[in-house]
């Protein structure tokens, strides 16, 4: 099927007015001021009045369920299809977070191949908290060679009381490793670090950085913005030219406790002059939002949303006065760009034809297409996961 979007006001995610678009096999094949075909199996979409911007990318996704911390009973469920294409998103990475013994990268891989199977791109990270990294083929640099799902390492926890404690010689051998993966591959071979609530923050990223060649953009932390302090050290780690990671779900607790909410957190970080090309919003989706009290117990539990990071860019641009262009950035090209994935994140010719239309006014979801395959029509999933 041939598909061509008209009077589409297109964003770049930059605006570039009102265009046509024409998808042909999975990419975007044409974009012009007016397409004109004439052929009954071509799908015509009429976009007046709507927005035409990249498929969102959410970098941090617990596919295969997450959890765990209260016992086998607390382990949360995996990702549905319909949840991820309602939601604006048609790229993922998966990561396994705190149970890396029962979340494997087998299981991990396998979930992958089957959204992609589904419809929707799915990429992967090797590793989980855990040091050393348990890898799929036994190395980090063999996982991100070999193996294509594979971009990355992690996620590797500091910082936090359910990490391994990695010292800076084994996090600058990951770095190290996973660079090299990378730069053999043609990956960007980013290792993603969850920082937890310590008051050690990013600074075992900051002495790796300081006492090697791994340059800082080879990490890509995340939960920046999960209490003050690490918040003000991430404005200082993005100026120095780090790239850094808002996490988009929580729950009112998080909030009272300190949390900076993603659109929030995004409105200061400019306002201190951070550039936009350094933060992202990923949804850390099925993982668990484990809240625990001063002696590290577990007193509650709830799961993240994908649906979240949708929730959070409309939030900055209707809240918070971030420029359109700017929250679409932070979904779209900027974790493209961060995590290396070169036909994803932008509307031009010859990428993938992962797109969203938006209502220019209310900005709810109306059409999602996935490399070229509609999925969500008129709001509502119309293609759906093989047990949804």
């Amino acid at each position: 099927m041939i598909t061509l979007i008209k009077n589409a006001t297109v964003y770049n995610p930059h605006p570039l007015g009102k265009k046509d678009v024409l998808i042909a096999d999975r990419r975007i094949a044409r974009i012009d001021d007016c397409i004109e075909l004439s052929n009954d199996f071509i799908d015509v979409i009429e976009a007046d009045g709507k927005i035409l911007a990249p498929g969102f990318i959410d970098g941090h996704v617990h596919i295969t369920g997450g959890g765990g911390e209260g016992s086998f009973r607390s382990r949360t469920p995996e990702l549905k299809l319909a949840d991820a294409t309602t939601s604006g998103v048609t790229t993922v990475v998966g990561v396994i977070g705190t149970d890396g013994t029962t979340r494997t990268m087998t299981n991990l891989i396998a979930k992958a191949k089957a959204l992609q199977e589904e419809g929707i791109s799915c990429y992967a990270h090797t590793g989980s908290y855990q040091v050393p990294v348990r890898t799929l083929t036994g190395k980090i640099e063999d996982d991100i060679l070999l193996i294509d799902l594979i971009i990355g390492a992690g996620e590797i926890a500091i910082a936090d009381h359910r990490s391994s404690q990695p010292t800076v010689e084994e996090l600058s051998k990951i770095a190290s490793q996973a660079r090299i993966g990378g730069m053999l591959s043609g990956k960007k071979g980013v290792v993603n670090v969850h920082v937890g609530d310590s008051e050690d923050r990013l600074s075992i990223i900051e002495k790796v950085i300081a006492t090697t060649d791994i340059p800082i953009t080879q990490f890509y932390p995340t939960h920046i913005n999960r209490n003050p302090s690490l918040f003000k050290a991430g404005i200082d780690y993005a100026k120095r030219g780090g790239n850094v990671d808002f996490t988009t779900s929580t729950i009112p607790k998080f909030i009272e406790d300190g949390e900076v909410k993603s659109s929030e957190a995004l409105k200061r970080m400019l306002e201190a002059g951070v550039p936009i090309e350094r933060m992202t919003f990923t949804s850390d989706a099925q993982g668990s939002l484990p809240d625990f009290d001063a002696g590290g117990n577990l007193i509650g539990m709830k799961v993240g949303k994908i649906h979240s990071m949708y929730e959070a860019f409309v939030e900055a641009v209707k809240e918070f006065n971030i420029p359109l262009e700017n929250a679409l950035q932070v979904v779209t090209s900027n974790p493209a760009h961060i995590l290396g994935l070169k036909t994803k994140g932008a509307v031009k010719e010859g990428m993938d034809a992962d797109l969203v239309l938006l209502d220019k006014e209310t900005l709810s979801i109306k059409t999602v297409i996935a490399l070229g395959r509609k999925m969500v029509k008129n709001g509502e999933a119309v293609v759906k996961g093989t047990f949804e």
